[in-house]
């Protein structure tokens, strides 16, 4: 069975879609169809909006009669059709969007005055249509202008409709038990409807109030706020309200803006970017925007209420970017705007930011987050933000004036300034690497010129205030120097060292960049000359030459009239010959640059970390960020994806390093784990082992790999070792701290060498090797070369004439028992004689490691006795006299080369602990053996005769 209500329903429903259809076709259509072509663009305006009101008008028809369809089906067939079938009900949602839809066209057309604009352009017709319009629509009264009919007769039928869908929906759900299967139907269409009641009342008063307020308005204020679809909320003049410091005459809350309006002056603020500060003064409440910052306030304790409330309710609706339904306020989302919002501003006051357009994150108006910051001359800044200033990591990138060339800072940012570690390319074809301070370079950081530059020019050190100051290298291949030491105000002064590529080495005191007063130079042919110089590096005044011969010349130096050097004083020739191998192995920067001062820049970055406790924020800032960077500078955007390497979380990871630190502190587990930590470019101490090997690598290789800087070099490495350890057990301490734990007593001298030496040292070692090893090969040279001709002058010997040469014990040689042939004695002989020892001492140059270094000499003399004693058939250990001969052999025939650079390098870093023991004996032994070859009865030939077979 139907029930009256839907009877009433449908008489209803047939009642509006006839309505409905007058409308469109007596009404809209001839609003715009036949009027004349609109001209200016407020009447193009007015006809756009009349279109839109028709196409909503016929699409509320069109809904209408299909829910009157459902009707009918309905009561044609009430046994089999429940009443889940009406429109009404199952899609009760869709009719509503439809209706919002008209109301929201309708009144568009009453705030922009449509219809009295329409009827105004053809009032005769309308005039000939007013007997018409009274006879299709009730309420249209015979007085009035036409337009005041329009808008009644568009309306009425609407409101009346809607209240009509509310009663009997009531009266529906009233007759219908609590079980009926509809219930919830019908009760969630009556709460809809009823909602849509109160929103069509609303919304028609805001439309009538908006459109009263624009006829108020000046044109100069009307013509920039006036937009269709913009509807009034508040008015200062209903509700008095003060606004200070700005003290705005009148004050507009409209659904999307805030309007002060001082005179001809028009503030407007998007309620986006409007934030209430909940924090209440007395009467007064805190609006904050990008820009601006100001306080309500009111007389009137309620009327401040009233604009907190109201302007709180117009943001949270702006945000949605839809109007609450069914009123202003009432909408199902929190009626609290979010703190945090993304959006986009351009900012129009003066200062750094004018001009500029922000977009990403906010928060209590300013710039929080992540977020992209653009300039109109094509400056772009992308990265963190924390209350509106850069912070955090950062990209930049800052156009040139010309060539479309481009810098670009990659960097950490701390309140709007570069401070922390970055990477800068710059469009002079220069890359800084390094630390900020405010904006500056400060710190330890590298300025090099890129490949492609046509001066190469690479400078590492220290900073202070973006100049060169303190210690540092650099490196100019376009003159071909090489400086190393001090600098100030970007300058080289104080002590340093210069080395051309020529070999020449300069050492004394700079000021302004030219070295002055007395110093030191030693040239390629190993001449030294210790005296005065001109700031040109020109010998000038009293001095002494040293040549290698002996001579030594002192006296008074200049630069005469014409060319080249004079001087006036005493050659002495009687001086006895000097040891060449001394002459060479001066060593210069010794005591000039304090070991422990020299990279502080580099030290001290990690352990102002670690007193920080290590925290996983700061973790990247310290260590720098792994980058793929191109040096060649593009106009591209795609500086600003830089593609860091990031840690998935920081925090998390440096408590995983911290954590590992603990669990492995026995020596054989501390071991690899210092290995491991080593290896690692992530990890703080892998970071800070790579940061020393550019340093090293900087300063000791290209022009820097000279042999006079053995000595500098050599402290460095083991000064590295020293401030690796230590940091080692700042993160240890740091480690502890985290648990609640505290830090053994504080290590002893002697057991600190002992980590240094016997574990740190090995272990970093390889990473220096190259260079290092690099200058004992230069410094090692000489020596080196008269060992080689004396090795290749023994090999030429047949074992047993070489045993017999070196005097070796006859009872001792391996083969004295077996007869042998010629052809065996090239075959056998010479390849088998105290093979495994030779074998084994060739493994001497496989390894990096000193201490591994010892143990194969070692080994090798485990195996020379074990032979021994295999030809003896008995233990037996060797005195001196017996091994020296043996192992001069052994040496002799591995044929090792750079054995001298090999020696040195193991005496100067093997650990001190092994002193006096048994690896000192041995590698004096094999000194001993060096010095021997190099001797001049080891470099004449062999006879014939003395061999007694064929060469």
């Amino acid at each position: 069975m139907c029930s009256p209500e839907e009877a009433a329903l449908l008489r209803l429903e047939e009642v509006f879609s006839a309505t409905l259809a007058r409308i469109n076709s007596r009404v809209l259509q001839p609003l715009f169809t036949d009027a004349p072509e609109a001209s200016d663009p407020e009447s193009r305006e007015c006809l756009q909006l009349l279109q839109q009101l028709h196409r909503s008008s016929q699409q509320l028809w069109e809904v209408t009669e299909d829910s009157l369809r459902s009707l009918r089906e309905r009561l044609c067939h009430p046994d089999t059709i429940g009443l889940e079938s009406l429109l009404l009900l199952r899609g009760a949602d869709h009719v509503l969007q439809v209706h919002v839809e008209y109301i929201e066209s309708y009144t568009n057309c009453v705030v922009m005055q449509a219809f009295q604009k329409a009827a105004k352009r053809r009032s005769d017709y309308w005039r000939r249509q007013r007997k018409a319009l009274r006879q299709l629509l009730w309420g249209v009264s015979s007085e009035g202008s036409v337009g005041t009919a329009l808008v009644q007769a568009l309306r009425q039928p609407l409101t009346h409709h809607v209240q009509q869908y509310v009663l009997l929906l009531l009266s529906l759900r009233d007759t219908m038990g609590e079980r009926h299967p509809t219930q919830e139907l019908v009760v969630h269409a009556t709460t809809l409807y009823g909602n849509l009641q109160s929103f069509v009342r609303q919304a028609l008063d805001q439309a009538v109030a908006t459109q009263a307020l624009w006829r108020t308005l000046s044109s100069r204020p009307r013509d920039a706020l006036c937009t269709p679809a913009r509807r009034l909320l508040q008015d200062s003049q209903d509700v008095p309200v003060t606004v200070t410091p700005l003290r705005a005459e009148r004050v507009l809350l409209f659904d999307d803006v805030l309007v002060l309006l001082q005179g001809h002056n028009v503030h407007t603020f998007d309620l986006k970017l409007v934030w209430v500060d909940s924090e209440q003064d007395g009467c007064m409440f805190h609006l904050l925007t990008p820009e601006e910052e100001f306080f309500f306030g009111s007389k009137d304790p309620q009327g401040q209420v009233v604009w907190q409330w109201k302007v709180t309710q117009a943001v949270c609706q702006a945000l949605r970017g839809k109007k609450d339904f069914p009123l202003l306020g009432a909408g199902l989302q929190p009626s609290k705007p979010p703190i945090c919002r993304s959006m986009a501003y351009t900012f129009l006051a003066e200062g750094r930011l004018c001009q500029a357009t922000y977009e990403g994150e906010w928060c209590q108006g300013r710039p929080h987050g992540k977020g992209t910051l653009k300039w109109p001359d094509g400056r772009n800044h992308v990265g963190n933000f924390c209350q509106g200033l850069e912070h955090g990591f950062g990209i930049c990138l800052v156009p040139q004036a010309s060539e479309d060339k481009f810098d670009c800072y990659k960097c950490h940012w701390r309140e709007g300034s570069m401070c922390g570690y970055g990477i800068c390319e710059y469009g002079t074809q220069e890359v800084y690497k390094g630390y900020f301070q405010e904006g500056l370079r400060h710190g330890f950081g590298v300025l090099e010129s890129t490949l492609q530059a046509p001066q190469h020019c690479k400078y590492t050190g220290h900073w202070e205030r973006g100049q060169r100051s303190g210690y540092g290298v650099e490196e100019d291949g376009d003159r071909g120097e090489h400086y190393i030491g001090m600098w100030q105000a970007d300058q080289r002064h104080g002590p340093g060292i210069m080395v051309t590529q020529a070999g020449v080495c300069y050492q004394g005191t700079f000021q302004a960049d030219k070295m002055v007063g007395p110093g030191v130079l030693l040239s390629e042919d190993d001449s030294l000359y210790e005296g005065t110089f001109t700031r040109d590096l020109t010998l000038m005044g009293k001095g002494k030459v040293t040549f290698p011969n002996g001579f030594i010349l002192e006296g008074s130096f200049g630069s005469g009239t014409g060319r080249g050097l004079h001087t006036q004083g005493v050659l002495d020739t009687a001086a006895p010959l000097p040891d060449p191998c001394i002459t060479c192995k001066r060593q210069l920067g010794l005591g000039a640059f304090p070991v422990e001062s020299r990279w502080q820049g580099v030290y001290g970055p990690f352990w102002d970390f670690i007193r920080a406790g290590c925290p996983g924020d700061l973790q990247e800032a310290l260590l720098g960020f792994h980058v793929q960077s191109s040096r060649e500078l593009r106009k591209s955007q795609e500086y600003l994806c830089c593609e860091r390497t990031q840690l998935d979380d920081s925090a998390g990871r440096m408590e995983d390093i911290l954590e590992e630190l603990l669990q492995h502190r026995d020596p054989e587990a501390l071991q690899q784990c210092l290995s491991k930590a080593l290896s690692n470019s992530l990890h703080p101490l892998g970071k800070l082992l790579r940061t020393l090997m550019l340093t090293f690598q900087a300063t000791y290789a290209g022009i820097g790999a000279n042999k006079h800087l053995q000595g500098l070099a050599q402290e460095e490495v083991k000064q590295h070792a020293q401030e690796l350890w230590a940091a080692y057990r700042g993160l240890l301490q740091v480690a502890l701290q985290r648990k609640g734990q505290a830090l053994e007593e504080e290590e002893d001298t002697d057991t600190r060498d002992r980590q240094v030496h016997g574990l740190m040292l090995p272990l970093m070692l390889p990473s220096f090797y190259s260079e290092l090893f690099t200058l004992y090969l230069l410094l090692h040279e000489r020596e080196d070369s008269l060992y080689s001709q004396g090795i290749t002058n023994l090999s030429l010997f047949p074992d047993t004439k070489l045993l017999e040469f070196l005097d070796v014990q006859k009872h001792l040689w391996p083969l004295k028992d077996l007869t042998l042939t010629t052809n065996q004695r090239h075959s056998l002989v010479r390849d088998k004689c105290f093979l495994s020892a030779t074998e084994c001492l060739q493994k001497v140059i496989s390894t990096m490691d000193p201490r591994e270094k010892l143990q194969v000499l070692e080994r090798t003399y485990g195996e020379i006795e074990a032979t021994v004693s295999r030809v003896l058939g008995q233990e037996h250990k060797l005195p001196m006299d017996d091994l020296l001969p043996l192992l001069l052999y052994v040496v002799s025939r591995a044929r090792i080369q750079h054995l001298g650079a090999e020696i040195h390098l193991i005496r100067d870093m093997m650990d001190p602990i092994h002193i006096g023991g048994l690896y000192d004996f041995l590698l004096t032994a094999l000194e001993s053996c060096y010095e021997h070859i190099q001797k001049e009865d080891m470099h004449r030939l062999p006879s014939r005769r003395d061999s007694g077979e064929p060469w």
